[in-house]
């Protein structure tokens, strides 16, 4: 018996062809997809580094993570979600793959930021810099998070001091850098709704931010009880984005408000929306600086001094004169109050009515929601 094929019916060689040519650009797409989007999870308590990374089986450090994000060189984006809990750092996580770009960047983030319903103070992702402590200008330093790399955001963290000493001898410190970052050619660092918080007796917290390049941007961060909040510091003498801070609350810093050194440039540095107070010097600069700087809508407020001159880890903040500093809607009197109530939404940061809540300083970028207990929830 024969069997005619109707030749307006495909035979089974042109249905394939005709699946490939469908398929083909489908999963081309998804390919493309799954490489712009990489993904790595990291929860310390259920977590095992030997784990995919994926949610449902996450890492159980950071340093596996970075290690793991080095590693792979396929271009597009990575984003490395943190859990709540304890991550702690036993030594320098650096990252060293530079094919980031401003769109396809390295995000380290929390899972939940302080935007988003349910958010509370006890979800945030807490970072511990237990990092042996190794040679440096002055004394010895722990590095945490060092990305030597463009194009990186860290968002919604929280970082602590060091659980080591500070003083070492009249001549030397030991130091604490949460966030660091070396190379002078670099740009576009952005650590946005972070909170830094140390103590000068029990968990002394250098700086929180530290970073050599361009493109330094601090954004709706709080800096509470630490020596220094932010280093602005060296670059290459070239060209780079602009360096910012903005929306930040800083209080309680026992040496510096903000630093900025002669690469600082006054016309590429952007300071507005900052609270500053119970400090001993608002604006610290390298000494020698000539520079400039513009400070708009901001509150300097319980401070010893408005300005001052230092040279390092190691170095007093000298009286200097303020008359490099034009200051538009800044207020320099009155006090701020901070909230202490841990069951409280904004903990750690401006207490409800306190003087500055209306430079909308801190973690949150939208409305504050007031929850006063988070059982609710």
């Amino acid at each position: 018996m024969t069997f005619l094929q109707d030749k307006n019916v495909p035979n089974f060689t042109q249905k394939r062809d005709m699946i490939r040519y469908i398929l083909s650009p489908l999963l081309f797409l998804i390919s493309v997809l799954l490489v712009q989007a990489e993904e790595l999870h990291v929860n310390p308590q259920t977590g095992n580094d030997a784990n995919s990374g994926l949610k449902m089986q996450p890492l159980k450090t950071i340093m596996e993570a970075a290690r793991r994000v080095n590693q792979n060189k396929d271009q597009g984006s990575t984003t490395i979600f943190l859990s709540e809990g304890i991550h702690l750092i036993t030594q320098t996580v650096m990252f060293t793959n530079d094919k980031y770009t401003l769109k396809n960047r390295l995000t380290i983030r929390a899972e939940i930021m302080p935007d988003d319903a349910g958010w509370i103070p006890q979800k945030m992702p807490v970072v511990v810099t237990a990092v042996p402590l190794e040679p440096g200008v002055g004394g010895e330093e722990a590095r945490g998070i060092q990305p030597e790399v463009s194009h990186v955001t860290i968002e919604g963290l929280r970082f602590t001091g060091s659980p080591d000493y500070s003083y070492m001898d009249g001549k030397n410190l030991r130091r604490s850098y949460p966030i660091w970052r070396d190379g002078k050619k670099l740009d576009d660092l952005l650590v946005t709704q972070c909170l830094f918080a140390g103590n000068i007796d029990v968990l002394p917290l250098h700086v929180g931010v530290i970073a050599n390049g361009y493109g330094l941007v601090i954004d709706h961060c709080v800096f509470f009880n630490c020596k220094n909040p932010v280093v602005f510091w060296k670059n290459d003498g070239g060209s780079g984005s602009r360096s910012v801070m903005r929306y930040s609350l800083v209080y309680g810093c026992y040496f510096s408000g903000v630093w900025t050194t002669k690469s600082t440039r006054g016309e590429d540095f952007d300071f507005h929306h900052n609270i500053i107070a119970n400090t001993t010097t608002v604006w610290v600069r390298e000494k020698g600086s000539t520079l400039r700087y513009k400070a708009s809508d901001c509150i300097f407020a319980d401070y010893t001094n408005l300005a001052g001159y230092g040279d390092g880890a190691l170095s007093d903040n000298n009286l200097s004169s303020t008359d490099f500093l034009e200051m538009k809607n800044v207020q320099t009197v009155g006090s701020v109050k901070i909230e202490k109530d841990q069951s409280k939404r904004n903990y750690l940061q401006l207490a409800e009515g306190s003087l500055g809540s209306n430079l909308k300083a801190g973690l949150f970028k939208k409305k504050i929601i007031w929850i006063k207990n988070p059982a609710t929830l």
